[in-house]
């Protein structure tokens, strides 16, 4: 297996354990940390969001951003892209 991390030079040594760590052939996220509410406001969200037709979208993003993106949607159980389609439809909405 090839591992070719998205970020390809972690800014720390924290960064770079979570990559390893990702990356490991044994991983498996753990439980999400989020209160259910939260949980359920995200995955509303998320649904939202792709009630209606959908557009490719590529934009690009610091590194060290998208690592952070991706380690919070590990974090609270969701695909790194329903979660940054989650945040975006929050801003707008506003």
């Amino acid at each position: 297996m090839t591992k070719d991390p998205h970020v390809r030079e972690p800014l720390d040594d924290e960064e770079r354990a979570l990559i390893d760590a990702i990356e490991a052939d044994d991983y498996a996220p753990g439980p999400s940390g989020l209160a259910p509410e939260r949980l359920e406001h995200l995955q509303r969200a998320a649904r939202n969001t792709v009630a209606g037709p959908s557009a490719k979208v590529s934009i690009r993003l610091p590194r060290g951003d998208l690592s952070r993106l991706k380690a919070r949607a590990l974090r609270e159980g969701i695909p790194d892209q329903t979660l940054i389609k989650a945040i975006l439809h929050q801003a707008v909405s506003r």
